[in-house]
Order: structure tokens, then sequence, then C-alpha cells
């Protein structure tokens, strides 16, 4: 197949969800730990590892982790041990490019005396470094570097650490669920659990909608992951799958929108609530700033109380980029609304196990949402939204913040529970860039932002008054 994904690491996560997917339909799974890890690495020599039975050992707890993973552990992030290379540790580290100065600038910036000069050279004294980098910003050559993993490195909220075996390990009590470390780890050694057999029966079991309807409710993010298809064609795509209808959660951020601007005029000071990743980082690491967050649903669930409320039977899978909704669907206050979630990665192992080519199909209609709805896939979407919606109804005041990525959320979160912000709504998207770079997306980008842009000005809505009213008039049917 063409080049699709950004990583070799998410083709061979690929390759394995494929594989699954085709012996789920062709009811081959009980050799599936055997057989798979064969196929993909069908030898004699290893390509990847040090020999073809660790590569096929590491198949096959990624076949495990499409087939559901690990079901005593609630988080859906979790770390294939076997598959962790064990990258150093990190600290400071000096590089040959070291040239033994006689102005010992490091030497003299080191707060703890960690630094000595040893045959004319830095050496550094790792019981006494805390690591703070002033020594790498002082040296006139860069030659001393802080190294550290890349899972360690991409965890804002500091929920990875090393166990006494060298490999990463996640403390629950500190993750968000943001899958950072996914896209990040050079090894795939931290991934996801797939829920594609869940979804498999809820498609089959539905005996082709005439049990019960199956929804996909899409992400506006998915437009830029359409590098073999236009969205419309996917869509379609979608639809040979097994589902029902596709539906947009731009429809439900048109809803979310509603509800926020109305809610903030009465409140002063809120948080949004659409990205689960920022709501746990508010709930685990800043609990007295909880009561800002917005009541609202997030835009997936706003949606799918709205299928729910024309079809109480329905079966609704959300299709996105995001690992934190996995967690998210399961959640108490999300009442049960979504039966499974797909990402994207998953979706083109799906359309590809089922031979379906989207690009040779014909469009299918996706009007469900206006131009707001549709930007929420990018960082400053919301804000951008609540502005106009707030002008519209009169509202004054509204100082909105966009934090970008969770260190930005982490500085403006502290200035609010310090009482220092200057701002009174707060856009917080744990992702850098928002949803358009969720860790389970196909591609990563600056073009992911022009294809939400150009998605956004096609849509027909250019304000959320339609939305509003079919949410109103939900809620009169829904009453008889």
């Amino acid at each position: 197949m063409p080049r699709v994904f950004d990583t070799n690491v998410q083709l061979i996560k690929y390759n394995v969800l494929k594989e699954v997917i085709r012996r789920a339909y062709d009811d081959t799974l009980q050799d599936a730990y055997l057989d798979i890890p064969k196929a993909i690495v069908p030898g004699p020599k290893a390509t990847m590892r040090c020999c073809i039975y660790k590569e096929r050992a590491i198949v096959q707890e990624r076949v495990k982790m499409a087939m559901g993973g690990d079901p005593t552990n609630p988080n859906p992030v979790q770390v294939i041990d076997i598959a962790c290379d064990e990258c150093p540790s990190g600290g400071m580290f000096v590089t040959p490019a070291c040239r033994g100065c006689l102005m010992h600038a490091c030497a003299d910036v080191c707060p703890k005396n960690a630094i000595t000069i040893v045959d004319h050279r830095c050496t550094i004294d790792k019981d006494k470094c805390i690591e703070c980098g002033k020594c790498t910003k002082a040296c006139p050559y860069s030659a001393i570097i802080a190294q550290k993993r890349p899972c360690i490195q991409s965890c804002k909220p500091k929920a990875i650490s090393i166990n006494e075996q060298g490999a990463a390990m996640i403390n629950n009590e500190k993750c968000v669920s943001c899958g950072a470390c996914v896209y990040k780890c050079p090894f795939g050694a931290i991934t996801d659990k797939s829920l594609v057999l869940d979804i498999i029966k809820i498609l089959k079991e539905s005996e082709n909608n005439t049990k019960y309807k199956v929804y996909a409710v899409i992400a506006p993010a998915i437009v830029g992951q359409c590098r073999i298809g236009r969205v419309t064609q996917v869509a379609t795509a979608i639809k040979m799958l097994g589902f029902h209808q596709v539906v947009e959660a731009a429809l439900g951020a048109d809803i979310t929108l509603h509800h926020e601007a109305h809610e903030w005029a009465e409140r002063g000071i809120m948080t949004t609530s659409c990205c689960p990743s920022f709501v746990a980082f508010i709930e685990k690491n800043y609990p007295e700033l909880v009561k800002y967050i917005s009541s609202s649903p997030s835009p997936m669930i706003e949606t799918a109380k709205l299928i729910r409320r024309s079809d109480p039977t329905a079966k609704i899978v959300f299709i996105g980029p995001c690992s934190s909704k996995k967690m998210e669907y399961r959640l108490e206050k999300t009442e049960g609304m979504i039966d499974s979630v797909m990402s994207f990665e998953e979706l083109q192992a799906f359309v590809d196990a089922r031979d379906i080519d989207p690009t040779t199909l014909e469009d299918s209609e996706l009007d469900n949402a206006s131009y707001y709805g549709r930007i929420f896939a990018k960082s400053g979407g919301i804000t951008q939204g609540i502005q106009d919606v707030a002008k519209a109804l009169g509202v004054e005041g509204l100082k909105p913040c966009t934090m970008n990525g969770l260190d930005e959320c982490n500085k403006a979160l502290m200035l609010l529970k310090m009482g220092k912000a200057t701002q009174n709504f707060f856009e917080g998207m744990a992702c850098d860039g928002g949803c358009i770079n969720g860790p389970l997306s196909i591609t990563h980008g600056p073009r992911n932002v022009v294809d939400v842009d150009k998605y956004g000005n096609e849509a027909k809505e250019k304000t959320i008054d339609n939305s509003v009213k079919l949410y109103e008039l939900s809620l009169l049917s829904e009453k008889k």
C-alpha cells in the first residue's frame, strides 16, 4: 500500500490490527496468537530485534492488545514490557563535543557542584546532579545534553517511571490517557488497547441493522486523515463496514458551544469539558479547580444523546484520534451513551481488512454541523466559536485563554489557582494542535490544520442555529 502512516511503528500496529479484524470475520481467531506473529515476522532473519523469536514474542503481545489488552487494567494506554528497549534512563550527558576549554562555564553555573574537570574534560557526578539544565545552556560548544526517555519526555502529567528491570511503567493515578507516549515511543512499547472485536460483535449482532441500528459518530479531525479518499468517500466506506448512518460529532460540538456560551454567562469563570484528558488533568492535579469545569457533555456524548432521543435502541461507535475517548466512554457520567470507540488507525485497518477502497466509492453527504462545530478539531476552535456565539447573544466580558497542549494547560491553570489569571474562559486541549494531532491519528502535522479549516468553510451552516433547533426539537420529542 502507499505510505499512509507517519511511522513504521504505526504500520506494524496496523498490520496486526488488520490481521485480527480479518480473522474475526473469518472465525479463525483461535490460532491468532501463533499464526499472526509468523505472518508478520516470517524470518529467517530478524529485521527489527535481536532474533525472530523476540520479534514474534512482541507481535504476540501486540495481538493481545489488538484483541482488548489486559481486562483488569482500566487504562486504555498500556506498556508491552517485552517491547520496551530499556532506553537510557536519562540525565545530563557529556558528549565528545567537549573541548576541555579553559572557561569551565559548566562547572561555574552548577548549583550543586556536580561538575568537575578531569583530564581537561567535563565530568558530571550523577548523585549530585539535579538535572537543572544550566550547564547545557552555559557550554559554548553545546557539548552537554539533557537525555530523557522519549516516553518520559512526552508525558506531561509525569505518570511514567522506570521499574527495576529498566522498563517503562505507567502510574494510573497520574495518567490522563492522553496517549502522547503512544505516539512518541520509538519502539511501540506503549500502545492503546483496541476495541475492534467489540465493534465487530456489535455490527454482527445487529444482523445488517435489522435488530438494532449501528451509528458511527466521526470526529471532525477525520478530514485531516483522508489521504486516500475524500471524507465523504470515507463515510461511504464506514457504511460498507455495516454502519447504518454516519453522524458528525461536530453536530454535538455545535450544541456544546451553545451550552457553554450560556453557562459561562451565568458562571463568569469556566473551563471547557470537551477534552477528557484535559478534564482528567484538572481532576488529578488541580482538584480545587474542578468547580470551574463546564457541566456540558463533550461533543461525542452530546451527539450520542441526540441519536438516542430518536432511536433509543441504537448502538453507537465513536471514531476519532483520541486514546482518552477509550477512557471517557466508560465513565459513569457519560451514562453509557457510547457503546465503543474506534481510532483512525483502527478505521484504516478495518476498511483494508474488508477490502474496501474509499477512492473508488461514491460520496455520502455529510452536512450535520456548522463551521464552528467542525473547527473544534483544532486548538483555538472552541475559543473562536465561543467569542462569536457570545457576541450574537449580546454577552460581554468574555476573556478567553487558548491552552494548546498540557504544558500550556498547566501554566494557565496554575495562574487560575493562584488567582492571577487575567482570563475567564479556558479552552484546554491535551494534544499540541488539538484533536487534529491526536495520538491515534494516521498522520500528524500542519496540513491537518489547513484541512480542518477548509472542512469548516465547506459547511453549509455558518452558525449553530439549526443545530440548536434540532437539539431543542429532540428534547420535545423525548418528553412526548
